[in-house]
């Protein structure tokens, strides 16, 4: 950040110049102490703090590692470092995880991956990739994923797909919707990877992926075979209440068995007991 030297900043308080201070922090983050390296201007009359926006970028990455590092989690630098070792593009790490290329961006600047991306994540730049027990037989496909929470919409009355809401019963609708299609035609509809979480089984990675979805063109996708519409049509009438998908999913022995934060794999669909 040499260049940023350059930049001169006025004190907002009337103070002249400001100057360059390089300086560890320690903050409470999601419950875990960290420590990280904060540069920014600071008036030496007043002591007011500020910092251009790619100095603020700069330290919500460096929060974002230390708290990775601090709970296990691959940091920007090592995601980064591991896939020019595989000398690979975000692209080819994308497709090897069967992610989109926007939640590789995402994890390579800021945002924190889960623990079970970031066994994914792990994996994918060992040279391996996610195994079909985790995507149902099936590419992951976000558009894919509109579509089929637009027919369950269309059966439903209703919209399930919502700003702000953490996808909390669309996901059900989607999770049943996969597991029920692998049991029935050996692929699921979506090739959505889904995680045991405390509110239920959960699309993995949703927080990445719930504005790729809101923005997603349900017409780019492959279109629903009839057997796929007679299922999701099943799951729409057996649950025509978000509260009966999300009290049904709780109550499946293939979520509850798996640790927090656990991939639940397509291989146990079969053992689905809400329908």
């Amino acid at each position: 950040m040499n260049h940023m030297r350059d930049i001169k900043i006025e004190c907002p308080k009337g103070h002249g110049k400001m100057v360059i201070r390089q300086t560890t922090e320690k903050i409470n983050f999601r419950g875990v102490s960290i420590k990280f390296p904060v540069e920014q201007y600071l008036c030496r009359v007043c002591g007011t703090k500020a910092g251009t926006a790619e100095q603020t970028d700069t330290i919500q990455k460096a929060i974002a590692d230390a708290y990775r590092k601090s709970v296990g989690l691959l940091t920007s630098k090592e995601i980064v470092e591991g896939r020019r070792k595989m000398n690979i593009t975000q692209a080819t790490l994308a497709e090897r995880m069967n992610v989109g290329i926007a939640s590789i961006k995402r994890w390579e600047r800021s945002s924190i991956q889960s623990k079970s991306m970031d066994h994914a994540l792990r994996i994918a730049l060992e040279g391996q990739s996610i195994g079909d027990s985790c995507t149902g037989n099936r590419t992951f496909s976000i558009p894919r994923i509109k579509l089929v929470i637009k027919e369950f919409e269309s059966i439903l009355g209703k919209h399930i797909l919502k700003k702000n809401d953490k996808m909390l019963f669309a996901a059900k609708y989607l999770w049943y919707a996969d597991m029920v299609a692998h049991r029935e035609t050996g692929e699921s509809m979506t090739g959505a990877t889904y995680a045991a979480l405390p509110y239920g089984p959960q699309l993995n990675n949703y927080k990445d992926l719930i504005e790729d979805i809101m923005k997603a063109d349900q017409s780019e996708a492959e279109a629903l075979s009839p057997e796929e519409k007679r299922i999701i049509t099943r799951i729409a009438l057996r649950f025509p209440e978000e509260r009966m998908a999300y009290a049904s999913a709780h109550k499946e022995k293939i979520w509850k068995k798996q640790s927090n934060g656990a991939i639940i794999p397509y291989t146990n669909s079969s053992e689905l007991t809400g329908l």
